[in-house]
C-alpha cells in the first residue's frame, strides 16, 4: 500500500500556523508528502525545508490572489499538491496548515487504509473533528462546528478539491462515497495569539469577500475577541505529541465558563434533540456515507 500525504501553506510564520506539527504528524503513515508551498511574505520556505524529510517533496507555487470568491484559491492550491502526487499512490492523505493527528489514530488509520484499498467503490475515507478555540484547553461544542470531513481520498483526475478546499467532489460536482473511520483530525484554526489571529482575520477573509465586505464586516482591530464565541465545553483529552512544544510555549491567557451558553430558544431546542438523539438536523454533509 503507498500512501501519499499532501498540503498547502503560505505565510506560515506571519499567521502562526502549525503546518510543521501538521505534516509532521502524518509522515509516519506516508510513503511520500506532496507540499504545495506558495510564495510568502515570510520563510515558510525554509521552515519546510527544515523539516528535512526525505519524505517530503515541495512544489513551489503562486497564488491567484484574484480568485477570492468562496476561497476557491484554497482549492486552486490543493490541487496543484493533489496532481503532483505519485500515480502509483493507493490513497491520498490530505492534511491542512492548521490541523494535526493525534498519534493514538494513526492504528485506525492505517488499518482502514488497509480494509479499504481494494473497494474501488470506497472513494474516500470520513474523519471526526475536534475544534479548538481561544487555548488548548477547550474545544467548540456548537453547532457551529461540522462534525466529519474527508481528508483521505483515492488519486483519481476525476476528483477535484471542492470550493474552499475544506472537501473534495468529482469533476461533475457529485459526492465522493465514503466509509467513517474511528479517528480525529484535531483543528488548532482558532488557537493563536490574539494579534495573530485578528491578523490572520483580516487576510482569510480576502480569499472570500470584497474589499466593501470587509471594511463592513472585519473589526480593525490589534487583537481579536475570543469571548464572542457561543459555547465551549473543556478538553478531556490529550494532544498529539508533536504539539507538545506550541502548546509550552503559549503566552496568552483564556479562560471561558462553560456553563455559559449564548444561544436563542431555537438553538437551545436544536442542541437538545442532538444530545437525545445524536443526529443534527440540517447537517451539511459533503459526502456520502457508504
Amino acid at each position: 500500500m503507498f500512501v501519499s500525504g499532501f498540503s498547502i501553506v503560505r505565510n506560515a510564520i506571519k499567521y502562526d500556523y502549525p503546518i510543521v506539527e501538521a505534516i509532521t504528524s502524518i509522515l509516519p503513515l506516508c510513503d511520500e508528502f506532496v507540499i504545495a508551498v506558495g510564495k510568502s511574505d515570510d520563510a515558510t520556505l525554509d521552515l519546510i525545508r527544515g523539516i528535512a524529510d526525505p519524505k517530503i517533496r515541495i512544489v513551489e507555487t503562486v497564488w491567484d490572489d484574484s480568485l477570492r470568491e468562496g476561497g476557491k484559491v484554497l482549492a486552486d492550491e490543493t490541487n496543484k499538491a493533489y496532481d503532483a502526487i505519485s500515480e502509483k499512490a493507493d490513497w491520498c492523505f490530505y492534511i491542512q496548515g492548521d490541523e494535526v493527528i493525534h498519534e493514538k489514530f494513526h492504528p485506525a488509520i492505517k488499518a482502514g487504509m488497509q480494509q479499504w484499498k481494494d473497494e474501488r467503490n470506497v472513494e474516500g475515507l470520513l474523519f471526526n473533528y475536534t475544534h479548538f478555540y481561544g487555548s488548548y484547553d477547550y474545544v467548540g461544542d456548537s453547532r457551529k462546528w461540522y462534525r466529519n470531513e474527508i481528508r483521505i481520498v483515492r488519486k483519481n483526475k476525476t476528483i477535484r478539491s471542492y470550493k474552499d478546499a475544506q472537501g473534495f467532489r468529482h469533476k461533475d460536482n457529485s459526492k465522493l462515497k465514503v466509509k467513517a473511520i474511528d479517528a480525529s483530525v484535531y483543528h488548532y484554526g482558532w488557537v493563536k495569539p490574539p494579534e495573530a489571529q485578528q491578523a490572520k482575520q483580516q487576510s482569510f477573509h480576502k480569499m472570500w469577500h470584497d474589499d466593501e465586505w470587509m471594511k463592513k464586516n472585519i473589526p480593525q482591530v490589534n487583537e481579536f475577541d475570543y469571548s464572542q464565541i457561543d459555547s465551549l465545553a473543556k478538553f478531556q483529552g490529550t494532544h498529539p505529541a508533536v504539539m507538545q512544544n506550541r502548546i509550552n510555549k503559549m503566552n496568552w491567557k483564556f479562560s471561558f465558563d462553560p456553563t455559559q451558553k449564548k444561544w436563542g430558544m431555537k438553538m437551545k431546542f436544536l442542541m437538545w434533540w442532538e444530545r437525545i438523539t445524536g443526529a443534527r438536523i440540517g447537517e451539511y454533509k459533503n459526502y456520502t456515507l457508504l
